[in-house]
């Protein structure tokens, strides 16, 4: 039996740090080998706010090298650029002329950017779900991981691809309906400065987190100056220790030793004990990550041809969907 295709998109916005590893893409890598995965580099999302073009196409590449160094196995997984793939923009168009204006305008994360960014809200910022659908709708994905953030994005795609099949291929339906994919909950990696909040690459502080990319000395500057208590003995699950409980979680994580052994390790040791211990942990656990990540990059010829395939085989599929789409919206196909 074929295995169901998964799709995800990630946008080449700020720095992956140890949250996206730890929460979602250690699970993505060990999860792989059960599903056909394509998984595209959303640069076409990124200018929806503003942003700055230098470095988009260097975040672009950094991110698609920095997924290789994780783990993504090309075994299993598809890694290819959004903006490569014409097909993107052009269903877009195609489902945009399907797509009610008051669905959009419903859109809670539209709502909430728009009150954010006041007079500079662009047409882009109302219209990418409708990329997005037309992102998943391409590969014909049978799952997409969401997070509930992004669950009500997948009703829309669904909405659409119903509509569109109901109007125009009632007695064959050229597109599926994708469903989510809840997969595995990864850890809850927490704010640096803040054991209350999650860690964000939106978060303004850059010593709110470790980025996967971060040097040994950026690493021990953040880990010595992160927020902590005046108590002696450090425990899990104390709701007045928040901080306490997110710095025992990520030693735990990174050390590979279980819940009871850190607990024992730690219950009698004091900050300035504990931190240099948390940095020596942090440091060695990224240092296989980057070693691949930079040997990645200073291969440009084999980044370029992992990106190369990633777009003709996303190409193929998302070609084929878009010409079906063409055909029964009435389009005549070039010969």
């Amino acid at each position: 039996m074929a295995k169901q295709r998964v799709l995800s998109g990630v946008q080449p916005t700020g720095n992956l740090h140890l949250g996206n590893y730890l929460g979602a893409i250690r699970n993505w890598v060990e999860g792989q080998s059960e599903y056909e995965n394509f998984l595209f580099i959303a640069d076409l999302h990124a200018i929806t706010v503003p942003h700055d073009p230098a470095v988009l196409a260097t975040n672009t590449y950094t991110l698609a090298a920095l997924y290789l160094a994780c783990g993504l196995d090309l075994n299993y997984s598809t890694i290819f650029v959004q903006s490569h793939v014409c097909a993107h923009s052009e269903l877009t168009w195609l489902l945009n002329c399907i797509t009610p204006l008051n669905w959009l305008e419903d859109m809670i994360q539209f709502k909430e950017k728009a009150v954010k960014q006041g007079e500079n809200v662009n047409t882009g910022l109302l219209d990418y779900p409708v990329l997005m659908a037309a992102d998943i709708l391409l590969y014909q994905a049978d799952k997409v991981p969401v997070g509930e953030d992004q669950k009500q994005h997948l009703e829309l795609t669904r909405d659409i691809a119903a509509r569109f099949n109901y109007q125009f291929a009632r007695k064959h339906p050229v597109l599926k309906l994708p469903e989510a994919l809840i997969r595995k909950e990864g850890a809850r990696v927490m704010s640096l400065t803040d054991g209350t909040r999650k860690m964000s690459k939106s978060d303004p502080s850059e010593l709110s987190r470790i980025n996967l990319l971060d040097t040994p000395e950026q690493i021990t500057q953040k880990i010595k100056r992160c927020k902590t208590d005046q108590i002696r003995g450090l425990t899990f699950d104390d709701p007045e220790r928040p901080e306490c409980n997110n710095l025992l979680t990520l030693y735990l994580l990174l050390s590979g030793k279980t819940k009871a052994q850190v607990a024992a390790e730690c219950q009698d040791m004091g900050w300035g004990q504990f931190k240099p211990l948390l940095t020596e942990t942090a440091i060695a656990a990224l240092k296989p990550i980057q070693q691949r990540y930079h040997a990645i990059m200073n291969d440009q010829g084999y980044l370029d041809a992992v990106l190369r395939s990633g777009r003709e085989k996303a190409a193929a599929i998302a070609n084929d969907t878009l010409s079906k789409v063409k055909v029964a919206l009435g389009y005549s196909l070039p010969v």
